[in-house]
């Protein structure tokens, strides 16, 4: 049995950065869910003020995703699981659970031992420009409408990016990297994902003018479109489309490689 439990709108302050956090109960959304009988989900929003950076730690078990806005400040849902044998364990787990910004924004809780725990998933919402340092050990990265020095590792977890530009340098060890490249070029220094244990998906506009890199050394690499190929298909290459530009780099060890055209309608960052 799943249990659901929230404190209500009990709005609390956040000791280092003084942000103010506001609790509410949130649906149980724990998908595959297959542990003990009790679980907790519940919302915290925060309210941080925007610097030109934002730095997120998920810690061991978490997923984070970041959408660029026309907004000044960061506004965070983070959504705290707790699980556990019965609704008292639950509880006081959760309520231990403190989602604080220190300079980075990461949950702080007691210790997971056995099969009772607790994790914390990001939503964050951005300006459009600013510089981003994620992590998360088990979950996945999203990052859409964003521009400025991103990067981002996760050990567990997928890779999503759609319409972000400036210097992008992401990582995972055991998950898929996904990319949706928009308007007729790369904005910034250049793309550069890379991932151990997964396949890597690249969607390009059409007309779109940048220096490509992938490859695998494992797996079969599937291009919808032609290109004029620089080194050994099948195991790595480079290319120029259109008319050259920066680097757009994708690679994988163990995982296919597919590449097509995007959608044609997007258009650049404001």
């Amino acid at each position: 049995m799943s249990v659901r439990w929230g404190l209500g709108l009990a709005a609390v302050l956040v000791a280092s950065g003084a942000i103010a956090q506001e609790r509410t109960d949130c649906d149980d959304r724990f998908w595959g869910w297959r542990g003990p009988s009790a679980h907790v989900c519940e919302v915290r929003q925060l309210t941080v003020p925007a610097g030109g950076a934002l730095s997120v730690d998920a810690g061991p078990n978490g997923s984070i995703r970041v959408t660029g806005e026309n907004r000044r400040d960061v506004q965070v849902r983070a959504e705290v699981h707790a699980w556990g044998y019965d609704e008292a364990e639950v509880e006081r787990i959760a309520s231990a659970v403190n989602v604080r910004s220190d300079g980075v924004l990461r949950a702080e809780g007691p210790d997971q031992r056995g099969r009772s725990g607790w994790s914390v998933n990001y939503e964050v919402l951005a300006p459009r420009d600013i510089d981003l340092t994620l992590e998360t050990h088990n979950g996945s990265i999203a990052i859409e409408g964003v521009r400025g020095d991103l990067s981002f590792e996760a050990e567990n977890g997928s890779l999503k990016l759609d319409g972000v530009a400036g210097n992008v340098r992401g990582r995972t060890t055991n998950g898929g990297v996904e990319a949706e490249l928009t308007g007729e070029t790369w904005e910034g220094t250049g793309l550069d994902l890379e991932t151990t244990n997964g396949a890597v998906r690249l969607r390009i506009p059409e007309g779109y003018s940048a220096r490509l890199e992938t490859g695998t050394v494992n797996g079969g690499i599937d291009i919808d479109f032609p290109v004029t190929v620089q080194g050994r298909l099948g195991r790595e290459f480079s290319t120029t489309l259109g008319g050259g530009g920066p680097l757009v780099r994708a690679e994988t060890t163990n995982g296919q490689v597919r590449i097509s055209r995007g959608r044609g309608d997007l258009t650049r960052l404001p």
